[in-house]
């Protein structure tokens, strides 16, 4: 198949969450199955590795009731079947900080921007001479691209092509004042609450995608049931229920390359499933390096963004009780700031118990997933997670709550890899740290929980086999 990959961030030249690392991982698996794979994207101010962009020759230019818009298209051949390619526009892309937004909020253009996303990657395919079987769209700012080939690319090469939508987090929908219909060319007949854009009298490009795609993807199959309940539907669940047989939860793979106890160049000492000897000698270095006591007390660690939904404020309201206990905890992650001031006060209090960075640091990120006895992700919601996996890879068990993707790979009970707590609640996440204190204890039950997460298959591959039954199946209607 010829597959048309759209996403507003690529790992690894952009990234600001885990759109972006799907976007970088998937694409590959797909080629690597043989799929010939073009996946576009903006060329931001901040790219990493743009020594490597190379000219098409083809140039962009579009033009909407808000006036013309253009740029150059680059491209980075990443493998024989994959090609990545850059839209270049000083304007939108080029001259901001940030992805999304700076330091003051949101971009107030967004919707002109990733309108330009939308339909320059259907341009550009175009331009380009490729032909794609199948258009795949990423979250709400690729949510015009599935409208677009609908109605604006039924009389050109792209006509016969389908179009899938993968939902990443639906609490982000990309709303927009009404004046956008006008601004951005779009007809006022495609604003209604049934099957068109409007949302409480406002434009959701979300919803732009959830309507006009032929298929609907989310990144784990209990997160695909749970955006269909008013609690986590963010007021498309009656939408999302209506379109149910069109909905495919599928759950995220991680980079096994990169993420490998066995080959892992970030760590002290390599270890395996079967040879668990180096996970002792990381988590010594872990403990020197937040300048901790070393000893024999169980760590537990966080690597994530300090958020609401992350549960950030509930693990900071339970880790003073949890560390009346002889236990270590290490943070590393940034985010709200209060939430990065409550880590640091937690320091404070405890400097033999805790240690903190507030920041990004992929070398210590990988020593956490390696040092640590237990990992903590109490989410409010995860549409999948990846830190749970590289956790169990790593035979650092997981202590999460059981929602989203987190209870897919997760298994509590007797016969599990991780410990799972239900409610979203002080008493319940208190008690799963008791259960992993009693787990510690036991060094044999320990070492079950370690190899039985460490055997699981989280691989790309096999998630890129299950997207690509949703191709094949469209492809057949």
């Amino acid at each position: 198949m010829k597959i048309l990959f759209i996403s507003s961030e690529v790992a690894p030249f952009s990234k600001s969450g885990g759109l972006g690392d799907v976007a970088g991982a998937l694409p590959a698996a797909l080629a690597a199955l043989g799929h010939d794979v073009k996946v576009v994207t903006p060329r931001y101010r901040e790219l990493r590795d743009a020594g490597r962009l190379s000219p098409t020759g083809q140039v962009l230019q579009l033009r909407f009731p808000f006036g013309e818009a253009g740029g150059p298209i680059l491209s980075v051949r990443m493998a024989e079947r994959l090609e990545v390619l850059f839209l270049e526009n000083e304007f939108f892309f080029g001259n901001r900080n940030g992805l999304y937004g700076d330091a003051w909020g949101e971009f107030g253009d967004n919707a002109r921007r990733f309108s330009y996303l939308s339909v320059g990657a259907l341009q550009a395919a175009q331009r380009l001479g490729f032909v794609p079987d199948i258009v795949h769209a990423n979250d709400w700012q690729t949510g015009l691209a599935p409208l677009a080939l609908r109605r604006g690319f039924q009389a050109t090469q792209l006509a016969d092509a389908k179009s899938v939508f993968t939902i990443h987090n639906l609490a982000y929908q990309g709303h927009f004042n009404k004046a956008v219909m006008e601004d951005l060319g779009l007809p006022w007949e495609l604003f209604t609450a049934d099957e068109g854009l409007e949302f409480y009298d406002s434009v959701n490009f979300m919803k732009g995608g959830l309507v006009f795609a032929d298929a609907l993807t989310t990144v784990s199959p209990t997160y695909a049931r749970e955006i269909q309940t008013p609690e986590q539907g963010y007021g498309l669940d009656g939408l999302l229920r209506h379109r149910a047989h069109r909905l495919h939860g599928i759950l995220n793979g991680i980079d096994v390359h990169e993420w490998n106890p066995a080959t892992d160049p970030h760590l002290p000492a390599r270890y395996g499933p079967r040879e668990l000897g180096g996970k002792s000698v990381c988590k010594r270095a872990l403990l020197e390096h937040f300048g901790l006591p070393p000893g024999d007390a169980p760590v537990f660690a966080i690597v994530s963004r300090l958020a609401w939904q992350k549960g950030t404020d509930l693990l900071l309201e339970v880790l003073p009780t949890a560390l009346q206990a002889d236990i270590r905890f290490v943070g590393v992650g940034s985010g709200e700031p209060e939430l990065e001031e409550g880590l640091r006060a937690l320091q404070a209090r405890y400097p033999k118990q805790v240690g903190v960075h507030v920041g990004f640091d992929a070398r210590l990120s990988h020593l956490v997933e390696a040092g640590a006895d237990f990992f903590l992700m109490p989410s409010r919601y995860e549409p999948c997670g990846l830190n749970q996996m590289y956790s169990l890879r790593y035979g650092t068990v997981p202590i999460v709550r059981a929602t989203g993707g987190l209870v897919d790979t997760v298994e509590g009970g007797l016969g599990g890899n991780g410990l799972v707590f239900e409610a979203f609640h002080r008493a319940a996440l208190l008690a799963a740290f008791r259960r992993a204190l009693a787990l510690y204890a036991d060094p044999p039950r320990l070492v079950d929980f370690q190899r039985r997460g460490m055997d699981k298959d989280f691989s790309w591959d096999v998630s890129a086999r299950r997207y690509e039954a949703v191709y094949t199946a469209l492809l057949a209607e």
